[in-house]
């Protein structure tokens, strides 16, 4: 733990942010996870719904700064990639 105050005020902050950022990276990641699922089911119109939702998680953490912007949209072409690809 520092000494400074201003370093101890730093690292209370840095965890705050860190817990942030991990809670928006779970439900982005578990989004993701879901379209991918169901991409590989008879579900094309509930697959597409996801993706949606998927993109505007991807999006607001590319907004947040979490992600960057052109990883937000490598990943959101994937994730439209495999629905598009269904039968």
């Amino acid at each position: 733990m520092p000494n400074i105050k201003s370093s101890i005020r730093s690292v209370k902050t840095d965890a705050e942010r860190r817990a942030a950022n991990s809670a928006t990276k779970s439900e982005m990641r578990n989004a993701a996870r879901k379209v991918v699922a169901l991409s590989q089911t008879d579900a094309k119109a509930e697959a597409q719904a996801t993706l949606v939702t998927a993109s505007g998680l991807l999006d607001k953490a590319a907004r947040k700064g979490i992600i960057h912007k052109n990883a937000a949209a490598r990943k959101k072409s994937r994730l439209a990639k495999k629905v598009n690809a269904m039968a």
